[in-house]
């Protein structure tokens, strides 16, 4: 039988109540380690780590973590970073830190784009190998069949690039992952809702026919990082595999879901991908610290229930978002979303600082009132025609073959002895992994995050 029934957490020692999409049960897995957030970018950067955490507050008391496969995540390892990242870069990360930076040759810091944006802050090495390996970990599951929706709310840092940081970005971790799908799959789609374009994944594989980068944001020529025209389309073999939709202020929840479903979905049934990841930046919501548009959660949600409505394997991951209250009610939403739960608006009452989510204490607060939208609809027209004879282009797409010269050198039948041990490990115990990962739950529950 289909359709909604009442889901009572109670009956497994949860208080929440959310109604359940019982059509179809995906297999979602929930990748995070809560060290992540306990890094601190400063006392004056945008970037708060902590509203992971509160974002997994938020999930948990929701009951949401019940009906998910738990993973507690393990660090990237400085191989792994290598696959994209040059090893200048790397090395200058791993070593670099607030005591030895000013000791460095002059022009060091400079070359390497440190500055107020990205800052070099304690133990930023373990930081960006926390993020990535949760990805890593998502992606693994993907490849083993083990989950057909694999979350890393951590991730999505997509502006980095393979010798320096950019944007609050140190590691590209969407890079990282897709580099290692794309021994399993002969397409795949990145869609980026970010108010800000996802250039470093766009310039990762510009040239490539078997990645399609797609990415809604703000755009003037200024903004940052101030790349994603419509010109932008890819180049050799990649020519017309990148697709930018640029977009002025204050853009409403009707105009950006009806803009993003025409395109992404022709771009789909061309291009065939056979996974796709989401990058979900949470600051094109309306009233965030950096934003200026006007989304609200359930728009920005819809986006990722029309890409989940494909049926495909789907890494899904953060990005941006400077309002760490509603960065964790839309990132518990889209997790909701991808587990076919509806969840109520009432914040729980047993949430930690739910003082944080006031005075109307609703996961879906009224967003759209703060700019005036200049996208107008001959504007919003003229870019979905030039999206749509983008796509044309692709019409011979699909016949993208995994031949000599699109597979990887590394031979993807024969799993090392290693690897093979690894697949087995995680087969036999995730379900203890999950266990493992609610008791300690209930142990940071009372744990204490500092606001500003």
């Amino acid at each position: 039988m289909s359709g909604t029934f009442s889901y009572d957490a109670k009956t497994k020692e949860n208080e929440s109540l959310f109604e359940f999409n019982s059509a179809y049960s995906p297999r979602v897995s929930y990748h995070f380690n809560s060290k992540v957030s306990h890094y601190h970018y400063g006392v004056k950067h945008p970037m708060k780590p902590f509203r992971l955490m509160l974002t997994d507050h938020l999930v948990s008391s929701y009951g949401l973590h019940k009906i998910m496969d738990l993973y507690e995540t393990r660090s990237a390892t400085r191989d792994e970073l290598l696959q994209f990242h040059s090893e200048d870069y790397v090395n200058f990360l791993s070593k670099v830190s607030p005591e030895n930076a000013n000791k460095l040759p002059r022009g060091t810091l400079e070359n390497f784009n440190i500055g107020d944006d990205c800052p070099i802050f304690q133990n930023l090495y373990d930081y960006t190998t926390l993020y990535t390996g949760a990805s890593l970990d998502a992606t693994r599951k993907l490849i083993n069949n083990q989950s057909d929706i694999a979350i890393n709310w951590s991730g999505g840092l997509h502006h980095a690039k393979k010798n320096s940081p950019s944007g609050f970005c140190y590691v590209n971790d969407i890079v990282l992952s897709i580099l290692n799908l794309l021994r399993y799959h002969p397409r795949i789609l990145y869609i980026d809702i970010d108010l800000h374009h996802g250039d470093g994944v766009q310039e990762a594989f510009y040239t490539t026919d078997r990645v399609f980068t797609l990415s809604f944001h703000k755009y003037n020529g200024e903004f940052f990082p101030g790349t994603g025209d419509l010109t932008e389309i890819g180049c050799d073999k990649g020519k017309h595999f990148a697709l930018n939709v640029p977009l002025e202020d204050g853009i409403d929840d009707d105009s950006y879901i009806n803009l993003f479903k025409s395109i992404v979905d022709p771009l789909i049934m061309t291009f065939k991908p056979t996974l796709i990841v989401q990058q979900c930046g949470a600051d094109s919501l309306g009233h965030d610290r950096l934003g200026c548009f006007n989304l609200n959660i359930k728009a920005h949600g819809e986006c990722v229930k029309f890409v989940k409505s494909f049926g495909l394997p789907m890494l899904v991951v953060g990005g941006g978002g400077y309002t760490p209250r509603n960065v964790s009610r839309l990132w518990t939403y889209e997790t909701g979303i991808l587990n076919d739960v509806l969840l109520p608006e009432d914040i729980p009452e047993d949430i930690p600082f739910r003082d944080s989510f006031g005075p109307d204490y609703s996961l879906y607060p009224v967003l759209d009132d703060l700019y005036e939208n200049k996208n107008s609809k001959k504007l919003l027209e003229d870019i979905r025609i030039r999206c749509l004879e983008n796509i044309r282009y692709l019409q011979g797409a699909p016949s993208v073959r995994m031949d000599a010269e699109c597979i990887p050198t590394q031979d993807i039948s024969a799993l090392t002895e290693e690897e093979d041990k690894i697949i087995q490990e995680m087969n036999e115990e995730t379900e203890a992994d999950s266990s493992a990962r609610l008791e300690k739950i209930e142990k940071e529950n009372s744990g204490l995050i500092t606001f500003s």
